[in-house]
């Protein structure tokens, strides 16, 4: 199931305790929070402020933050450290690829959590080898910090070295730094990455969403500003807004689907926003039915929202075992169909004799939304009316999406209609491009993987 999902590159997480209290334990339940951005690989590093110079201790593995980090983290310590879950888009899924990277250098350590992708990673890249960098991953995350610590040797400051890295790296990051005794959080300048930063009791915290900050207590101050540098240390928060500019392009499929439900991203509640997504979908396409359905978990709130705007009644479909292991890791596509039916059941009650609108937030290759309608009509559903709450992928994704390749995409080369009949849908209506505004008001947001409009030049492509 997992394989027919748009997946997010990743997640970071840092935090200071000016009390010098041990951050890991809170850095890992706040990867925890953020586990839905990247179940791969992960990892944490940590350092004691008071202590010697280079006192750094991390570990970091393939899998997900319970399998990696659940008996490490007494190995780990210190009031300042990051954390990272990764999804991998560029580079292998191996453990010399898994952050936080972790690096010395003439003037202390260094180490990096990075949430996106760059656009120019080539460029740097062939620099640096030319100055005789030799690089251990195949990442564009390995790129800015072994360019961060390039400049800082030439630097006063941690804060002035990620400054000038910034201004030469170009697209999508939201990042944490940790040197021995500062944490740093640097956010693009459109902004396509979220970051934010919470306060509990006496530490301080960086964090991919707001929910990772509840997850641990933490309370929401705000979000980064796009194109800002923040830097804290025991004394102080600096800002620096040097590098920020008027255009702003927020990612759209952070509130479609990558953040979770309960999060809240530049002043928009995510679950307001697929509410709104969901009566913009009935508005557009209605249809006489007798019961709306989310595909969970993705699905559920557009559902709702559908619901409430058609009059329809919201119903539950599906019961969703969540003790079912990911899908997308089985060997063979007859497996992964076998643990797409053990993950969800159909509830025949619900479904029986009903004409069924099943809300999804996406279709990417297709193959699920049909296992998916299949199951509901064996299951005695009358007729099935599908409706999405993304309009259709048509482009790929240069800022850390991970959208397939065109040939993988089912609507580049399908209508619509098409797709309705390949999926067993009696109905098929995807969100217009022009409704995507009703989601997220005001906010620039960025929706090139479906109208091809990057907010960037295609040069630098």
């Amino acid at each position: 199931m997992d394989r027919d999902k748009i997946h997010e590159e990743c997640g970071v997480f840092g935090m200071y305790d000016r009390d010098e209290n041990n951050v890991v334990p809170s850095i890992y339940y706040g990867l925890m929070a953020l586990q839905h951005r990247g179940q791969e690989a992960c990892g944490i590093a940590a350092s004691d402020t008071e202590g010697a110079k280079g006192n750094l201790s991390y570990h970091k593995g393939v899998g997900l933050v319970s399998e990696v980090m659940r008996d490490e983290i007494k190995n780990i310590k210190g009031n300042v450290g990051i954390g990272h879950v990764r999804y991998s888009t560029t580079g292998a899924s191996t453990k010399e690829n898994a952050q936080p990277l972790v690096m010395s250098y003439a003037k202390g350590i260094l180490a990096l959590a990075h949430n996106g992708n760059l656009v120019n990673t080539s460029v740097l890249k062939r620099q640096l080898e030319g100055e005789g960098v030799v690089f251990h991953t195949t990442t564009d995350s390995e790129v800015i910090a072994c360019e961060i610590a390039r400049e800082r040797v030439h630097t006063d400051s941690v804060e002035e070295a990620v400054k000038n890295t910034a201004k030469k790296i170009r697209g999508a990051y939201g990042l944490v730094i940790m040197s021995s005794r500062k944490l740093v959080g640097v956010r693009d300048p459109l902004g396509l990455k979220p970051l934010c930063l919470g306060k509990k009791k006496n530490a301080y915290v960086l964090a991919s969403e707001s929910c990772a900050l509840t997850s641990i207590g933490a309370q929401f101050i705000r979000d980064i500003r796009p194109g800002e540098i923040i830097s804290i240390t025991q004394d102080e928060i600096k800002s620096d807004m040097e590098l920020a500019q008027e255009r702003h392009a927020h990612c759209i499929f952070e509130y479609i689907y990558f953040a979770r439900l309960d999060s809240t991203m530049d002043g928009i509640s995510v679950y307001e926003a697929r509410i709104r997504g969901g009566r913009a979908l009935a508005k557009a396409y209605p249809v006489e039915a007798d019961v709306v359905c989310g595909v969970p978990d993705s699905g559920t709130a557009a559902a709702q929202g559908y619901s409430l705007e058609s009059g329809i009644p919201f119903g539950i479909a599906f019961h969703k075992n969540s003790y079912i292991g990911r899908t997308f890791i089985k060997p063979t596509q007859e497996e992964r169909e076998s643990s797409v039916h053990l993950k969800l059941s159909v509830l025949e009650s619900v479904v029986k004799g009903k004409r069924i609108v099943l809300v999804d937030d996406s279709i990417v290759r297709g193959t699920t939304i049909a296992n998916l309608i299949h199951m509901l009509k064996k299951s005695g559903a009358k007729s099935v009316h599908v409706r999405i709450s993304a309009p259709p992928f048509l482009h790929p994704c240069y800022f850390g999406t991970d959208v397939p390749s065109n040939d993988q995409l089912i609507a580049v080369s399908h209508s619509a209609d098409e797709i309705r009949q390949m999926i067993g849908a009696d109905s098929l209506g995807y969100m217009k491009l022009e409704n995507l505004s009703e989601m997220v008001g005001n906010l620039p947001y960025c929706s090139a993987c479906f109208d091809g409009k990057y907010p960037m030049e295609c040069k630098m492509f």
